[in-house]
């Protein structure tokens, strides 16, 4: 399984890192709902910044946890 991906029952979250400015790097999340007929997906931002891509990996895929951990099924 990627390290980056996490479930939870139709909802998958990818957490994802981008660059932003002044060399500091972003993380991000996309979340995909499968119902079998579509899928819906949803980008969710992490609100700051951080010097290394790691950091900012390791904030989105804390992102992506809260985000499933919310979810109702």
């Amino acid at each position: 399984m990627d390290t980056n991906t996490f479930t939870k029952g139709i909802y998958t979250a990818k957490a994802h890192t981008q660059h932003a400015a002044n060399g500091q790097f972003q993380g991000y999340v996309i979340l995909a709902r499968d119902d079998g007929d579509e899928t819906e997906n949803v980008r969710y931002d992490v609100h700051t910044t951080s010097p290394s891509e790691e950091e900012a990996f390791d904030e989105a895929k804390a992102l992506a946890h809260r985000i499933l951990g919310e979810i109702e099924l």
